[in-house]
């Protein structure tokens, strides 16, 4: 066990450490709202025979690179966990700016898509369908946002080795917030793109 991982706090009741246990907490409010979201676009869509509508679909080559996207961004989150735990704070350092820079290019690819439809004057208000898909394509893009922010934070205290052995445990932290943010797409892409 590396010594960010000693230096974390154990809750005495569960053995976990706070932090890991609080993020869970939170991960599962959070599924609980995206299982409202998809709940909700599911009983829309079982309501409208015409689904999306004559105005145009979604390109699915754009949502299978940013799926392609996301679950690289994944792996290279798992190796900046791994070369923390092996004491390669310049590897963790390079694993963790490719996992931002693959965040950046799923939101740079999300921000392509909605130029595109919004050229075409198609906006949440044209139909029930463009609605559902903004509100859960911006609300996960927020997300993504929330994580490569916390991915930068965490990469500005690789800077300091002595903060990195006290605070390093974050890194698992925002790793388990990243495979949240890719499992979410996991789900949107189908329900979106595909199913249509």
């Amino acid at each position: 066990m590396s010594q960010a991982h000693a230096a974390t706090v154990e809750s005495v009741s569960t053995g976990i450490p706070s932090g890991k246990l609080g993020m869970w907490v939170f991960l599962a409010s959070e599924v609980m709202f995206f299982t409202g979201l998809v709940a909700a676009y599911i009983v829309l869509r079982l309501g409208h025979p015409a689904w999306p509508g004559p105005e145009g679909h979604l390109s699915v080559p754009l949502g299978t690179l940013n799926t392609f996207i996301l679950i690289c961004s994944s792996a290279t989150i798992v190796m900046a966990l791994a070369a923390s735990q092996e004491g390669k704070l310049s590897g963790t350092r390079g694993w963790l700016l490719a996992t931002i820079l693959l965040g950046a290019s799923f939101l740079g690819i999300k921000a392509v898509e909605y130029s595109a439809k919004f050229s075409h004057h198609i906006l949440p208000s044209t139909n029930v369908f463009w609605s559902c898909y903004y509100t859960m394509t911006a609300l996960h893009a927020l997300h993504v946002l929330g994580g490569i922010i916390f991915n930068v934070v965490v990469l500005g205290m690789t800077g300091n080795a002595q903060a990195w052995l006290r605070r390093g445990h974050l890194l698992e932290l925002a790793g388990l917030y990243w495979h949240f943010v890719d499992i979410v797409w996991i789900f949107l892409f189908p329900l979106l793109y595909l199913l249509s």
